[in-house]
């Protein structure tokens, strides 16, 4: 269960946070809690986080480890602040920043050669969707953005499906339509890495995940997780989604 807090929260925010969800979600041993906060915030969410089962990431990262490149953060800077996971190719990475399922490769490499456990994304747009594409777009990300990694670096990484039309929309891909796009890229991943290592790989969703519809998508046999925008932003909010069987 994933948070991708995006351009949210100071550190002293951050610190608040932590305060007020670590004992929310103390007793939560049936998955790992991961929270994506800003650079600035790295350092004290680690902190905050010190001694509990939850893990801190970063929501990007550069592929070279270091150089003259200025206003980017590499692997290794992001291993050293004491962060486990990295964001990579978020739809608004890609949309905004001009990421391609080429440079997702670059990053996702990079994130593992560091030790970090990259969360790489995928998901169509709107146009996609209507026009009949999804499974189309996922394919093609999946071919040039995940599919050049060796069986060994594929069996580190983590997926999250997210459907960019349901991303900060209040829309909401149904269970059904989560599952059937999970459906795709297990299968495109068993076609490149063989049936068994496809089942083991972890497949978020992302999407406009609230409190009141993680428990019917999770219910849906190929959603291993969820990545939450605006609701991790709360710690009870997050907590719930955190605590859906109970």
């Amino acid at each position: 269960m994933a948070g991708n807090w995006k351009m949210y929260k100071t550190p002293a925010e951050t610190r608040a946070f932590f305060e007020a969800f670590r004992p929310l979600v103390a007793a939560a041993g049936h998955c790992e809690i991961v929270i994506c906060p800003p650079f600035p915030d790295l350092a004290v969410a680690v902190d905050s986080a010190r001694g509990t089962s939850i893990q801190v990431g970063a929501q990007n990262l550069y592929w070279a480890k270091e150089g003259a490149f200025t206003g980017e953060v590499s692997g290794p800077m992001i291993r050293a602040a004491g962060a486990t996971h990295v964001i990579v190719g978020h739809s608004e990475r890609r949309q905004y920043f001009g990421e391609t399922d080429e440079t997702v490769l670059k990053r996702t490499v990079a994130a593992l050669d560091a030790g970090l456990t990259p969360i790489v994304c995928v998901g169509e747009l709107l146009e996609h969707r209507e026009a009949g594409r999804t499974e189309a777009v996922l394919c093609q990300q999946c071919l040039h953005g995940i599919h050049g990694l060796d069986e060994r670096q594929f069996a580190q990484i983590v997926i999250a499906y997210e459907p960019v039309w349901a991303i900060g929309t209040g829309k909401t891909a149904t269970p059904e339509i989560a599952a059937d796009a999970h459906a795709v890229i297990r299968r495109e991943m068993g076609n490149r890495y063989g049936t068994g290592a496809a089942a083991d790989i972890r497949i978020l969703y992302g999407g406009s995940v609230k409190p009141d519809n993680v428990k019917s998508l999770m219910a849906q046999d190929d959603i291993d997780g969820v990545l939450v925008g605006g609701a991790s932003l709360d710690a009870k909010s997050f907590a719930t989604i955190v605590n859906f069987p109970s």
